[in-house]
């Protein structure tokens, strides 16, 4: 499970439901990690900021992975700074000049009323603390989070004019598709193979980010859909049993989405009234229910993807690269934008 803290007296918030992969090549401190225009960023420059992050910040994720998402990281902020560094030079200027300019006049204070609604809406993750308890953190971390988002839309600005290329190596996990449910055509460039649980929120949350993605990159992407029921969920293995029954008769997305649709309804009633409402066969599909089919299969699923190193929901492998947790767009769209690019070379 991933969460993102929002500073001292503010709980985390979960991305995933709870319950990666090896490098292709050894790197060494001399391997250039990016360009920005002219301007080398070697490993050992990213290893001296990004090897002083507690270990903790990455979760229970592998440790190659953790060690390319401290690394990764650090490197975003080493070319972030290369961008500005270059900018200021260019317009003659200080950087603490450019930053003021173009990030922090751009950063619109929140108001009481922002402070008000925020709380409202992540009530829950406060753990019972009021709102004057918690107003100044909320103000800092609402501030906080506008400066990002100033700073990453003119980060993208300057990129837009600056060459720059990540050459970091990011750690593969090789996930087979496993003749799962899938959209998209077979040689696609891009494989998503997401890990999944129908009884999961954090599930249901990625379903619509999903969708947009694969609206966005069309027959770009390959979506292989493999299950993934955790043992706190009682009702999610039923359901992608079910789910299976459905595939059986060439309609396992229509009851996919139907499931997402309607979250509180997967008891066994439920599920073959399900069937009933997209017109399957029902007399095939409740025998295949009855008879739990597809259990071998949802426990090759479960197998291949504690094998892959999945511990909670959803989880996504892109071109082997582990993206975990209800993630948004913007997650997925770095990653496939830069596998996208790699097939260009």
């Amino acid at each position: 499970m991933r969460e993102w803290g929002l500073g001292i007296g503010l709980s985390a918030m979960a991305i995933a439901c709870s319950t990666s992969a090896q490098q292709t090549k050894t790197p060494s401190p001399s391997d250039v990690a990016a360009t920005v225009g002219a301007t080398r960023i070697t490993l050992a420059q990213v290893d001296e900021v990004a090897l002083q992050q507690p270990s903790g910040n990455f979760g229970n994720v592998k440790l190659s992975q953790a060690i390319y998402q401290a690394r990764r990281a650090a490197l975003d902020e080493l070319v972030a700074d290369a961008l500005i560094a270059q900018e200021a030079a260019a317009r003659g200027v200080a950087r603490d000049t450019i930053v003021q300019q173009e990030v922090s006049s751009k950063v619109t204070p929140p108001t009481d009323a922002d402070v008000d609604a925020w709380y409202q809406m992540n009530k829950d993750r406060l753990r019972g603390a009021s709102l004057d308890q918690v107003r100044p953190a909320i103000h800092a971390y609402l501030i906080q989070e506008r400066t990002q988002g100033a700073r990453q839309a003119y980060l993208e600005r300057l990129k837009a004019k600056t060459a720059v290329s990540v050459l970091l190596e990011p750690p593969r996990q090789a996930v087979r598709s496993a003749e799962r449910p899938s959209k998209g055509p077979a040689d696609a460039p891009i494989e998503i193979v997401e890990f999944s649980d129908f009884q999961c929120p954090y599930c249901l949350a990625a379903h619509p980010t999903i969708k947009r993605v694969l609206d966005t990159y069309g027959d770009r992407i390959r979506f292989v859909y493999r299950h993934f029921p955790l043992p706190n969920h009682p009702n999610a293995r039923p359901a992608a049993e079910a789910a299976q029954c459905a595939n059986e008769q060439g309609q396992f997305w229509a009851y996919h989405d139907r499931l997402f649709a309607t979250p509180a309804k997967l008891s066994d009633a439920d599920l073959k009234q399900g069937a009933a409402e997209l017109h399957l066969d029902v007399a095939q599909f409740n025998a295949c229910v009855d008879a739990h089919k597809y259990k071998d299969a949802i426990e090759a699923d479960l197998k291949a993807g504690q094998e892959a190193g999945v511990s909670g929901t959803p989880a996504f492998f892109i071109n082997g690269r582990e993206l975990s947790g209800a993630q948004p767009f913007e997650a997925f769209k770095r990653i496939i934008d830069e596998e996208l690019s790699l097939k260009r070379r």
